[in-house]
């Protein structure tokens, strides 16, 4: 018998086929079932065409290891191949003759449930990478003989006639031996077969069965066991996603999420997706009710299993959600993807942004429904990921304002309830043309901050900002349905009449001198000292000017290893109505010396009420205790 050599390649190719295309030696498990797959779906389809009796239930695949022998065979009952066949499916590298099958039937009519997966012709030596030798026994569907193909790699391969019963093809693989480097006997281990079809192949509707060990209780016997081997089917089969939504019941998403991805708690929402169009897919997605315990970490992985005709391609594949959808868990599955030649990653990322774009609109579309009508559940969902739906606004730069403005909610003045933005202005006084809110660590903290007290007097809600996030996202949106925010603690905030405006700017100017010497008394840190009568009882209050907050300077402040530092324009506001206006300016008449102090007491309680440090404590004090034994 003489060895052939390989039609098409040469060595090089064939060592560059089993060392550089996949990524993972496991694949190879994957492809020698798809094709196998292949294999009786082809038989099926013979079957309709030709009137054939044939009992599909009958077809599977079984894998078979040998410990002892170092093999790993797969076998199917597929429709099997001629010698010619062998020749040149195995014979020729890059030969497929799933693909021909495609070709020579893409214009008839085939039934939904016939998925041929290959297409390339090089998975199959993808077992080259876990073995030194391959034989391969093939019988055609009808043919009255069998024949044997055998390879060691690159060097070539023998065809030979040999017996077998009914049709079908069996692939042996004698495993490498063991290195430092990788243990090929893993893959001999019934634990790890189980774990590779459940990852890889879960959803061939074909049954993959191997025989399996389990201990049970002796019959007659209440405490002795046996081992026993019995044949056990590996995979599900029927993927829940391909089912129709009305044929699954709550229990077996929930049981499904839970299993696959690791929850113990059942999910906030499902989303149950068949979709047409350029690309056709379906998808099985949830919305989970707690955050992972890495999610706010470097270490977290976003992504959607990606399958294609029920094989899985990619476990996390991270473009087909964004960031601020990242949370999201799920499967998608899809027949239209171009996938490389290893089935490993996308040859063209167009039909991945198509996918991509249609989950988001279906994902927002299903949350805005689950917070109309579970609305307590959406709140639990918003405060979990929450967070990240306002990063994804100002991380878009504005470019997502659609996408998430609806879904960002807020802690409100109105009975301390999370509102969203349409519900804030939809109760909005018709004279009220701004969305007002306040920052702080606490919505408690904000309650103090002394502006709330004469913006919740005349009326207006606030929003309470207590993420570090918060405010830069809002200065992103900008706007809501026309309605501008503004922060509360701002210079530009004036809720008085225009009696009051004019009473109170002939105060600022008439006080100049001494609210120019109080500014210059309390130093660097303060752009001007201003009357307001924005503040009811309390004496003063710390506002800004220009586009950094008080907020946005402590947060942009903390970053880590960020060193450059901002700085608020800040102004001090004292009440024009308290009766500490009229003491400092008794005082700057009388004792100017004692007025500069009262100003830098003044300054450092409103820090310390908006929650800054005090650049000088030991100062505050002494002059504390100074003006206490007056």
């Amino acid at each position: 018998m003489r060895k052939k050599q390989f039609k098409a390649e040469s060595k090089k190719l064939l060592d560059m086929m089993i060392n550089s295309i996949y990524t993972h030696k496991e694949i190879f498990l994957r492809e020698l079932i798809s094709n196998a797959s292949d294999a009786m779906d082809k038989l099926y389809f013979h079957s309709l065409q030709n009137n054939l009796a044939l009992n599909r239930s009958d077809l599977f695949v079984f894998i078979t290891p040998d410990r002892e022998n170092r093999t790993l065979t797969v076998s199917d009952n597929g429709i099997g191949m001629t010698a010619d066949e062998l020749e040149n499916n195995l014979g020729t590298i890059a030969k497929s003759g799933s693909f021909d099958f495609k070709n020579e039937n893409g214009d008839e009519e085939k039934p939904e449930d016939v998925d041929i997966i290959g297409q390339f012709g090089v998975g199959f030596y993808s077992a080259f990478m876990v073995s030194d030798r391959i034989e391969v026994v093939s019988k055609a569907f009808g043919a009255d003989t069998a024949n044997k193909w055998t390879s060691e790699g690159a060097d070539g391969y023998t065809v030979e006639p040999c017996e077998m019963e009914g049709s079908g093809t069996v692939i042996k693989l004698f495993l490498k031996e063991d290195t430092e480097d990788d243990d090929y006997s893993r893959f001999l281990e019934e634990g790890r077969i189980r774990e590779l079809v459940r990852k890889y192949s879960d959803y061939i509707r074909y049954p993959i069965k191997m025989d399996c060990e389990h201990r049970r209780l002796k019959e007659g016997s209440e405490d002795e066991y046996e081992t026993v081997t019995e044949t056990a089917v590996l995979n599900s089969m029927v993927p829940i996603w391909k089912k129709n939504r009305n044929e699954v019941t709550a229990d077996e998403y929930s049981n499904f999420y839970k299993d696959k991805f690791f929850d113990y708690e059942e999910p906030a929402k499902v989303i149950h997706a068949n979709m047409e169009g350029q690309v056709a897919y379906s998808a099985l997605l949830f919305i989970p009710r707690r955050v992972p315990f890495d999610y706010y970490t470097k270490n977290y992985e976003k992504g959607l299993q990606l399958y294609s005709n029920g094989v899985m391609i990619m476990d996390k594949c991270a473009d087909l959600l964004p960031d601020y959808f990242s949370f999201v868990k799920g499967i998608v599955d899809s027949e239209d993807l171009s996938l490389n030649i290893s089935r490993e990653m996308l040859q063209h990322d167009a039909q991945l942004k198509l996918i991509a774009k249609s989950l988001e609109k279906k994902i927002h579309s299903e949350l805005l429904k689950l917070m109309k009508d579970s609305r307590a559940t959406y709140e639990t969902v918003y405060k979990a990921f929450g967070t990240q739906m306002k990063f994804g606004i100002y991380n878009s730069f504005g470019a997502k304002n659609d996408v998430l403005s609806d879904l960002i909610m807020f802690c409100s003045s109105n009975e301390k309830k999370y509102v969203t933005l349409k519900e804030y202005v939809g109760r909005m006084k018709e004279s009220q043309d701004t969305i007002y809110y306040a920052c702080g660590e606490t919505v408690d903290k904000i309650d103090m901050l002394p502006q709330t007290e004469a913006v919740r007097e005349k009326g207006f809600e606030i929003l309470y900002f207590t993420e570090n996030v918060d405010e830069f996202a809002i200065r992103v949106l900008n706007e809501f349905e026309g309605k501008k925010f503004a922060n509360i603690c701002t210079d530009d905030i004036d809720l008085g009449s225009e009696e009051e405006k004019e009473e109170l700017k002939k105060k600022n100017e008439t006080g100049k001198a001494l609210l120019d010497y109080l500014r210059d008394s309390i130093g660097e840190g303060i752009t001007a000292v201003r009357f307001t009568d924005k503040l009811k009882n309390h004496p003063v209050c710390l506002t800004t000017e220009g586009e950094i907050s008080l907020e946005m300077e402590k947060v942009i402040n903390s970053i880590p290893q960020n060193e450059q530092k901002v700085k608020a324009n800040i102004v001090l506001e004292i009440n024009a109505s308290h009766p500490i206006a009229v003491k400092l300016e008794k005082l700057y008449e009388e004792d100017k010396d004692r007025a500069a102090k009262y100003a830098k007491i003044l300054y450092a309680q409103a820090r310390l009420i908006e929650g800054l440090s005090v650049d000088d404590p030991v100062e505050l004090s002494n002059m504390v205790c100074g003006l206490m034994v007056e």
